[in-house]
This record gives structure tokens, C-alpha cells and sequence, in this order.
């Protein structure tokens, strides 16, 4: 069969995701695929479709307390000047959404589930859904590949573009949030801009202008997509003369275009109208283009290359694609699109695993990529090159097997706490601790070791507090001053039950000296705990060379009124 690895490939891809989403069903929870920004993005049809109140959304509250989809906050709807409601996010997911709503809607009323827009149907239908869409782009883009390169290099090019980056985490488990969707709209768009360069119609022109218009209003910095259709085949000087020539020719085309996208933007305008009494409404997105994150590249928070490094290889094939049409269209689409995404003010991009913003145009980098392994095809040392890329693939599904489980935190990474979760299947609660305390012995091998206090022996301790609880308060005394203070490290552990109050809960170690105070702590709630079960916590403090005679308490603090038992409370120092 032709281009069989290609096709194979992509039957790979394809299973793994289905995969993924399946094993994402915990038993005996709901799925729900309409939660948080996915919500914000969702909540046009039900509110339109079913409720029809978009203006004071009088259903949101009950839906809410029966499903609880909007996260506590409600910030996915905000209130216009005029006093109506109006959604944060566009609508343009919305519309894609459409056709699984419906199948949800059916399935709910068919089989007796509440059909009111977020019962398990409608779930299933957009969790499942959104795979179909996410297929259709794969098998879509592996026929654009086959364009330029050979069928194992399209292999190789899919694997790790779908496989070794996020795709997988935003197209299989986070699949209400708008990245997923896009990334077919990047793949129409790269394809109906081909078509219309090989044979211009009207047609191929109105479709490019109706999908960047959708785009636009899925988020509205997709409307850089534009420079994909109108940079393509501008790769040198005579090729750019050629194609506007042919645009000039075709006049009518771009005119076709230019309605088309007007017409695929017009529905978000007719909804600001109609909810705030302007066609333009300002969602609250703010850039900071003069100073913008290089940390969302280079960061350990959630750096693209640090937590998806297989990225890099996006960019180096940038500087093999002379001779290719795309040549100009990527290089300007691409880098104008990574300065937005690193300039954007809130540069964590919420709770994501590596960088979910640029997960979308991930089809617009599948080019480069495509370059870079064609042109490896051709060296010696190309099993080097594949033992790389088995082992980026490898990372990355690890990894999101890990950030399923929270071990990647979605918010709190960090380098030290990285390096010691890196493809550690089993990590231990001194390695938990990094998420909140930035120190640690490496190890004990040397260390002269004393137990300083153990409760051991002891009734756990019962705890009732508001505010915080003291567990121990102790006197160091002049322990520092007989050895070398600094090696001087102190080691609490302990074993904390308490059911249902472990969220921004933190174990406490503080240090003070006269006027100056260190602190320590780790969180109760942390990816290794059980909110239900006695959980093990473990952290280190050293000492500071100038504490000479320190004072130790170990407490407990949280926001909420709080309960539970302390157990084996003990406190080691270790000198040398």
C-alpha cells in the first residue's frame, strides 16, 4: 500500500487518543468536559438552545449546584454596563461544538437523562466528539505532508508533533478548552490555501476566509492566521511576483474571502449586540508586547520547551525551509504567533501542562518540523535521531500520565521540585515538599543525626482550629553554636489525618532568632495525599549560620476551620 507508514501512523495516533480519553474516566465520577474556561466556552448553547436566557442566565445557579461546572468563581460570564450577562470567552468553539450538542441533546432525551445541556450525554457527546475533529485534522495534515516530504518522514513528523508535545493532554483529556478545536481550523486553512494555489476558485477563497473568521472568534489572536494564506508561495522574489499576479487575476476571490470572514466573525457580533448593545465588546485581555514572558518558552513553571522539548526541533526546522512555498508563510505566522502568546499579560495561561496556547497552530509548525526530519533522513547518524525521538515520546506520555495524576502540578512547577519528579514514577514526600520549599538535603550519607523531639510515644494530637494550630514549640537552645551552622539541617516529619481539610492547608516550621524568623512548609493537599487517609509529610529547614540559639514551632495554618490528628510529629537534626 502507499505511503502505508503515514497511514499507520496515524491509526497510532489515533488510538492512543482514544486511549487517553478513556483511561481519563475515573470510576464512579462524572465526566465532565464543561468545566472551568471549557465552560465559558460552551455556555452559548444551553443558555441559547435550551434556556434561551443569555442576558441574566437565571439557570446557571442550579446548574451549577447540581454539576458544579463554573468552578466557584462564575468568572466565565461578567456583567456589561448595561446589566446584562455576557460570556468571557467568544463563541466560535461554541459553533463548533453545534453538532455534539445536538447528538448529546438527543441521547439525554432519548434514554431519560435531564436534557438540560451538561447530563453525562452531552458530555460524552463533546469528549468524544472532539476526537473526531482531532482524526479528521491528522489524516487531513498527513495528506499535506505527503505534498513535500516521504511517507517515512510524514511518520515521524506526525508522531512527534501529536505524541511528544501537549497536543495529546488538550485533544484527549482537556478537550472542552478551545486548543483542540483550532488545530482543525489551522489544518482547514493550510489545506484550502493549497487548493486555491494550485487552481484559484471562488470557493477555496470564500472557505480561507470563513475559517479565519471562525478562528478569530474562538480567540481572537488566531486571527494572525491570516499570514498563512496570504505569505504562502512567497518563498523567493519570483515566486512572490507570481502570486501577486495571480491575486491580482482574481480579484473577486479576495473579495470572496473578505466577505466570508466578515460572515464567519458576524455571529460573536451579533451576540455582543444583542447582550451588551455594542457589536464590539472588550473581554478584558491585556499584552504587555514591550516586555514580553520568555519564561513561557524557557521557564520550569511551565516552560514549551522545558516540559515539551520535542518543540525545539518546531524551531530549528525553520532554517531548512528556503526552498519550500510555505517558507515565508510559516516564518512570519509562527514567530509573530509565539511573541502574542509569550506577551500576553497573564503568561501562565491558567491551570495547562507546558505551554496550551500555541497547541492550536501546532499544523503550521508541523511544516518546519517536516523539513528538519527529511533532511535527517539523509545523514548517517539518523538512528541517533531516532532513539531521540522514541525517547521524547516516551517523556511526554510519562509526563502526562504524570500531570494526570498532579504530580506535574497545573500552577506550582518549579526546578528544583522538576528535577526531582523527572521520570520518577514513585515520588516520596521530601520530593513533594519542593513545591512549596525550595530546600532540601540531597543526602543524609554524613550526617551525624539526633532526634530532637518525637511524639511518637505520644496520643495523636486532636486539632479544632480557624486560623492555626501549634503542634510543638521548641528551644533549640545552642545546638548550632557546637557544630558548623551551616551544615546544620532540620528534618520534620509527620503523619496528619484529616478528612476534607487538606485544601491550602500547610504544615509550618518556623524558625526564629531575636527579631529574625525562617520559614518552612509543605502542603497537606499535595499529588501524593488522600484527602480521606493519613498522609505522610516530610521537609528540610537549615538552619542559618548566624541562628545561634533558634527557636523551633511547628504549626499548622489554613484559611478554614479545620480538623484532624497529628501522628509520629518528629524532628531531627543533622549536623556534620
Amino acid at each position: 500500500m502507499k505511503n502505508f507508514i503515514s497511514l499507520m501512523s496515524c491509526c497510532i495516533i489515533c488510538i492512543v487518543l482514544v486511549q487517553y480519553r478513556v483511561a481519563n474516566i475515573k470510576p464512579g465520577e462524572p465526566l465532565k468536559i464543561t468545566l472551568w474556561d471549557a465552560n465559558g466556552y460552551y455556555l452559548y448553547l444551553p443558555s441559547l438552545l435550551i434556556y434561551h436566557d443569555y442576558k441574566e442566565l437565571k439557570w446557571l445557579d442550579a446548574i451549577d449546584k447540581k454539576y458544579a461546572v463554573t468552578g466557584g468563581a462564575g468568572y466565565q460570564a461578567q456583567k456589561a454596563d448595561n446589566g446584562n450577562y455576557t460570556f468571557k470567552y467568544l463563541g466560535g468553539v461554541a459553533l463548533m461544538e453545534l453538532p455534539f450538542f445536538y447528538v448529546g441533546h438527543w441521547v439525554a432525551q432519548a434514554r431519560g437523562y435531564p436534557p438540560d445541556g451538561f447530563s453525562p450525554p452531552y458530555q460524552y457527546a463533546l469528549g468524544f466528539g472532539i476526537l473526531f475533529y482531532c482524526m479528521l485534522a491528522i489524516f487531513l495534515l498527513r495528506k499535506i505532508l505527503l505534498l513535500y516530504f516521504s511517507d517515512a518522514t510524514v511518520a515521524i513528523t506526525l508522531l512527534l508533533l501529536c505524541l511528544a508535545t501537549n497536543f495529546i493532554q488538550y485533544a484527549a483529556v482537556d478537550s472542552g478548552q478551545s486548543h483542540a478545536y483550532i488545530f482543525l481550523l489551522y489544518t482547514l486553512v493550510i489545506f484550502t490555501t493549497l487548493k486555491w494555489h494550485e487552481k484559484p476558485t471562488l470557493l477555496w477563497a470564500c472557505l480561507t476566509g470563513y475559517i479565519v473568521g471562525l478562528a478569530t472568534i474562538s480567540r481572537p489572536t488566531e486571527a494572525i492566521m491570516l499570514f498563512i494564506p496570504l505569505m504562502w508561495q512567497t518563498q523567493n522574489k519570483d515566486a512572490a511576483q507570481q502570486k501577486w499576479q495571480m491575486v491580482k487575476q482574481h480579484k473577486i476571490h479576495i473579495a470572496g474571502a473578505a466577505v466570508f470572514g466578515i460572515i464567519g466573525i458576524l455571529p460573536q457580533l451579533l451576540y455582543w449586540k444583542a447582550s451588551t448593545g455594542h457589536f464590539i465588546y472588550d473581554v478584558g485581555s491585556k499584552w504587555k508586547f514591550l516586555n514580553p514572558y520568555f519564561r513561557v518558552l524557557f521557564g520550569f513553571e511551565k516552560g514549551w520547551f522545558i516540559y515539551t522539548p520535542a518543540t525545539v526541533l518546531f524551531i530549528v526546522g525553520m532554517f531548512f525551509i528556503r526552498k519550500f512555498p510555505f517558507r515565508k508563510s510559516v516564518l512570519w505566522f509562527c514567530l509573530l504567533n509565539i511573541y502574542i502568546i509569550i506577551a500576553w499579560d497573564d503568561w501562565r495561561y491558567g491551570g495547562s501542562y507546558s505551554t496550551r496556547a500555541l497547541v492550536q497552530s501546532y499544523p503550521a509548525f508541523a511544516l518546519p518540523l517536516g523539513t528538519l526530519v527529511e533532511r535527517i533522513q539523509t545523514k548517517k547518524w539518523r538512528p541517533v535521531f531516532y532513539l531521540l525521538c522514541a525517547y521524547l515520546l516516551f517523556v511526554n506520555l510519562f509526563q502526562i500520565t504524570q500531570y494526570c495524576n498532579t504530580i506535574l502540578h497545573f500552577n506550582d512547577m518549579n526546578r528544583a521540585y522538576y528535577g526531582r519528579v523527572y521520570l520518577n514514577p514513585n515520588p516520596d514526600p521530601v520530593d513533594m515538599s519542593l513545591l512549596d520549599n525550595d530546600e532540601v538535603l540531597n543526602s543524609e550519607i554524613g550526617y551525624n543525626k539526633k532526634v530532637l523531639f518525637s511524639s511518637s510515644n505520644i496520643n495523636p494530637l486532636h486539632f479544632n482550629a480557624n486560623d492555626s494550630s501549634t503542634l510543638l514549640s521548641y528551644n533549640l537552645g545552642d545546638v548550632t553554636e557546637a557544630s558548623n551552622a551551616a551544615s546544620v539541617w532540620l528534618k520534620i516529619t509527620s503523619e496528619i489525618h484529616a478528612p476534607g481539610c487538606l485544601w491550602q492547608t500547610f504544615l509550618f516550621a518556623q524558625l526564629t532568632n531575636g527579631d529574625s524568623a525562617k520559614l518552612g512548609k509543605v502542603r497537606l493537599y499535595s499529588p501524593i495525599s488522600s484527602d480521606t487517609a493519613t498522609n505522610k509529610y516530610a521537609f528540610y529547614v537549615q538552619v542559618p549560620r548566624y541562628f545561634a540559639k533558634a527557636k523551633l514551632r511547628v504549626l499548622l495554618t489554613s484559611p478554614f476551620a479545620f480538623n484532624g490528628e497529628v501522628r509520629n510529629l518528629e524532628v531531627t537534626e543533622l549536623n556534620k
